[in-house]
């Protein structure tokens, strides 16, 4: 499995919510080979039923996406991130000393899959009755994939990840997919994002496309001033997605 940049800076995510979040922490997940790997989940005071796997970017459970999940959930989404390396990585330690780009070269699809599996199995104790995974960068792909590999999603959201990376799967999606695309990605170039559109609209996978032109990979963060609106329409365009496909299709009911 490639690994990606870095998508995320060290900041908190691109907009807030109005809500509330009742609990959040770390716990374990076991996968289906029985191996126990990090994770990180948010509950919302205020639920909706919705649901998200945070997959990230080559780093795991790092903070910035230990504080998305608490926007989640003050958006009344609950969330559960992630973290890739309960395999290879010597501790739980995914501060700024942690190389992800050395331990992400070492993953393998298959067993990252299951853990992807365990972290849905995960969301109906939390309350989740409509599961959507919510990828960035590495993740962005690994995501758009579960629209092929998980039938219990009632969605797969994907930023700035890779096309190259589930191309093989496209015509066995059958759950709705969101892709957030980065028009100056050099790891994405503009070319393959505008035919991965092609390719879900000919493999008629319900879709909804979004390039953002000029901006970088890692524009979902909201770190750089000029990409501000564009953090902040893809954050909304990402709880827009969750609210109307909960609605229409929940999945997990």
């Amino acid at each position: 499995m490639s690994a990606l940049s870095v998508c995320h800076a060290d900041h908190p995510r691109p907009t807030a919510s109005p809500g509330a979040v009742a609990s959040a922490g770390e716990l374990r997940l076991t996968s289906g080979d029985g191996t126990d790997f990090l994770a990180y989940r948010a509950v919302p005071d205020q639920p909706t039923g919705a649901g998200v796997v945070v997959l990230p970017d080559v780093r795991g459970a790092h903070e910035f996406y230990r504080d998305l999940a608490r926007g989640f959930a003050e958006a009344g989404v609950a969330a559960v991130v992630l973290d890739y390396y309960g395999r290879v990585a010597a501790d739980d330690d995914r501060g700024p000393g942690f190389d992800g780009f050395a331990h992400a070269a070492r993953l393998d699809r298959d067993l990252v899959l299951l853990d992807v599996r365990a972290a849905v199995d995960h969301l109906p104790t939390l309350g989740v009755t409509a599961a959507f995974t919510v990828g960035f960068g590495l993740g962005g792909a690994i995501s758009w994939g579960q629209a092929a590999l998980e039938p219990r999603l009632a969605g797969a959201i994907g930023c700035s990840g890779r096309p190259a990376e589930c191309r093989d799967l496209v015509r066995r999606m059958t759950r709705p997919v969101l892709v957030l695309a980065a028009g100056a990605d050099p790891l994405a170039p503009v070319e393959d994002t505008l035919a991965f559109d092609r390719e879900l609209a000919e493999a008629g996978v319900p879709h909804e496309f979004r390039l953002y032109e000029d901006a970088p990979h890692s524009f979902f963060d909201g770190a750089l001033p000029d990409q501000a609106d564009n953090a902040a329409d893809a954050w909304r365009r990402v709880l827009s997605f969750i609210a109307d496909r909960s609605e229409r299709d929940p999945g997990l009911d």
